[in-house]
């Protein structure tokens, strides 16, 4: 009963590690228009549209976390950008951003970015994150298997105009785009974009040929060549940032095995069908669609809630998969949301 008072009050959401949950990623579909090696199957199945959560319900379920303390929430898919009602619930989320919410963001490939760029920033998006993770069109294609590097291009201009922020996403595999790292920070940084290089995880999604490499190597390599300065800057997520002294820009390291951060862990993921996983690094998780839908209430939601928080695992499983050569979990990163 002390956990759940605690819970429902104006205090942040408390795991049984003591560590405070004030970051939702909400997947609001986990269909998309490309199909990311590292990301998704080529033959992936869809979920059933009507076992996606519906607007009202997505909307419900984020205004919950926002009223226990949750202060960002980043809208992910899939890619959040191919269904019809994303916009319109991410302006129904936006009236948050007067009573609580600091940060509403998206995560997005870019495809769809140019017709929507000056709509999320009218709505109060100050920041976009786009996974590109190279910008040779034939290796694009090739990682992306659907994509056209200059739509993202086109996308990524578009948001920059309409005064939107933008980060790169790279996830960095040693077969395929290790060699471009160099230029795709040259690039980012000189588009006055900060970059983050995320270390390849091992999900059920991820390509037979793909290669972990550690970024604590990439770091190594890229400070042969420039001058990388530790910054105190934090945002949401787990990124560590260094500033580039000849660039002036930032790059982010999300080395979830090489660099843990599981210690300091803000976050939990609902999938799109309305599953709450505690840990991206587990399977584990909490049922919110089967009881929204068989009447549960707000009181029965947060309860639920303050379960899943109960059993946050204090730290994934990657390490231990990379060295023995399996998935660390049975689900696509694309169910969990990217």
């Amino acid at each position: 009963m002390a956990y759940y008072q605690r819970m429902t009050s104006a205090a942040p959401l408390i795991d049984a590690h003591d560590r405070a949950v004030r970051y939702v990623r909400l997947s609001v579909t986990d269909r998309c228009d490309l199909r990311c090696t590292y990301c998704m199957p080529r033959d992936q199945k869809f979920a059933p549209r009507h076992d996606l959560l519906s607007l009202e319900e997505l909307d419900r379920l984020a205004s919950l976390f926002v009223a226990h303390g949750v202060d960002r929430i980043r809208i992910t898919g899939g890619e959040p950008l191919v269904r019809s009602d994303t916009l319109p619930l991410m302006r129904r989320l936006s009236r948050h951003l007067e009573t609580g919410l600091s940060e509403l963001l998206l995560t997005t490939n870019g495809t769809r970015l140019a017709r929507h760029a000056d709509d999320l920033a009218a709505l109060g998006m100050r920041r976009v994150n786009v996974s590109l993770d190279s910008l040779d069109p034939n290796r694009f294609a090739a990682i992306t298997r659907l994509g056209q590097l200059d739509t993202v291009l086109e996308g990524i201009a578009a948001a920059k105009a309409a005064g939107l922020r933008i980060k790169i996403n790279m996830v960095v595999d040693g077969a395929h785009n290790a060699d471009e790292v160099v230029d795709m920070v040259q690039w980012a940084h000189g588009e006055g974009h900060d970059i983050v290089l995320i270390e390849k995880m091992p999900m059920a999604s991820g390509a037979a040929d793909a290669e972990y490499l550690s970024l604590a190597t990439v770091k190594e390599r890229l400070a042969e060549r420039w001058t990388l300065q530790p910054t105190e800057r934090r945002t949401a997520g787990p990124s560590r940032y260094y500033r580039v002294k000849e660039t002036g820009g930032d790059i982010g390291f999300i080395a979830p095995m090489s660099g843990n951060f599981c210690a300091s862990c803000n976050r939990i993921r609902i999938t799109a069908n309305g599953r709450l996983y505690p840990c991206l690094g587990h399977d584990l998780y909490f049922d919110f669609r089967h009881l929204m839908r068989s009447g549960g209430d707000d009181t029965a939601l947060a309860a639920l809630i303050g379960k899943a928080l109960r059993q946050k695992p204090a730290e994934h499983d990657f390490v231990a998969a990379i060295s023995e050569q399996r998935p660390a979990v049975s689900r696509a990163m694309a169910v969990t949301g990217g």
